[in-house]
């Protein structure tokens, strides 16, 4: 028995593509992930790997080694079979869903042709740097600058918090381009690795997703050829604003992915542990805890799959992207406090699933717009 509904939203290209990446994951993932948590790093040939299984920008033109294809299920599906094995260190997600789009829809030819057939075959690891020390949701707070010197940029500042920070060879930097910045004065600056000036900081020690590599990045000078700039001119704030419904989509399929899984290993779990002689599953209590978790899962899910349905066909609105994004990293919290406790000690240590996911979920409801700012956005549209 399942709690959990038949899923419609996906047909049989969807279901081989799972396979797909299931083997992927066996074979080039699992077995090294302990010891990229160790070194707090993801191997360059795993991004290779990825790229070589077609992975890696799916939604890229097949005239720049992409898959051609702009059905946001398949994104769904790479996010869903990772966070099943606890694959955070590799961010395809960020890689694919955030960046991916930044660089197909506001890319020159030019741009496309020097980035895209790398970006595909994972010899280009690509992030994305708007965090600072002191802006982090409010954009309008951000101070990197750059100061037009003719044929190029001097950028100057500071990012924060920045993922794929160590491997990154590309970095779209958010940046003042006019003294006031602000809603109408940031632009987009492509920084490459080997650029002068450009500098990395210590990778940052989390509480979860170890492998991930997160750094803090620095920008002294750093001269950017004005054919780095990408897109408008002053028209970062309009840009991002258009992307922040995707980013936010595979945070929340990734969320609610999580929270089953975990749901999944607790009722397993229940079932074989005794206490007072008999298993877990046989009282009350858990039974009524494993029931609360697998309707509030099933109910999340049949919302999660109408917007993956609707943002696949260019429908969903950055309102109910953010609730998806609330509700469902939301829960994964919920899910994952509740079923470490129903583990009792053995989920506190962590060499089980279930403490792993605790601290790499707790994140998530608060990269890519936190609870609050996704409460304020529903807010603000209901009631001005």
């Amino acid at each position: 028995m399942t709690a959990q509904m038949k899923r419609q939203i996906f047909t049989e290209d969807h279901e081989a593509f799972r396979q797909v990446v299931r083997t992927f994951l066996a074979r080039e993932v699992t077995p090294h992930y302990e010891q990229w948590e160790k070194d707090g790093i993801v191997s360059r040939e795993a991004w290779r790997a990825a790229g070589k299984q077609g992975l890696l920008g799916p939604a890229v033109p097949e005239e720049y080694g992409g898959g051609g294809q702009h059905d946001f299920r398949y994104s769904a599906v790479l996010a869903e079979e990772f966070t099943r094995v606890g694959a955070s260190g590799l961010a395809v997600g960020l890689h694919n869903d955030i960046i991916g789009p930044y660089l197909t829809t506001l890319g020159t030819d030019e741009q496309k042709r020097r980035w895209l057939p790398g970006f595909c075959s994972g010899e280009i690891i690509t992030a994305i740097a708007m965090t600072e020390p002191g802006a982090g949701s409010d954009l309008q707070g951000i101070r990197t600058h750059a100061e037009d010197a003719g044929d190029h940029w001097i950028l100057n500042g500071a990012k924060t918090f920045i993922s794929n920070g160590i491997l990154a060879d590309l970095v779209i930097v958010v940046a003042k381009t006019t003294p006031e910045g602000g809603a109408h004065g940031l632009s987009l600056l492509v920084v490459e690795r080997g650029m002068a000036g450009f500098e990395r900081g210590s990778n940052l020690d989390k509480i979860g997703q170890k492998s991930q590599d997160t750094a803090e990045l620095f920008f002294h000078d750093v001269r950017v050829p004005k054919e780095n700039l990408l897109g408008e001119l002053n028209g970062a704030f309009v840009h991002l604003m258009t992307h922040l419904a995707q980013e936010r989509m595979g945070i929340a399929v990734a969320g609610i992915a999580a929270a089953e899984h975990l749901l999944e290993i607790t009722s397993e779990y229940v079932k074989e542990r005794e206490a007072f002689g008999r298993p877990l599953a046989k009282l009350q209590h858990i039974r009524f805890e494993i029931a609360e978790m697998a309707t509030e899962c099933a109910v999340t899910r049949a919302f999660l799959d109408r917007c993956i349905a609707d943002h696949s066909a260019g429908e969903l609105d950055a309102v109910h992207a953010s609730m998806a994004k609330w509700w469902a990293t939301e829960l994964q919290k919920r899910v994952a406090d509740r079923c470490l406790q129903l583990h009792g000690g053995y989920g506190y240590m962590a060499e089980h699933r279930v403490a792993r996911a605790f601290t790499d979920g707790r994140i998530q409801t608060i990269y890519g717009g936190t609870t609050e700012i996704m409460k304020e956005i529903i807010g603000r549209s209901l009631l001005g």
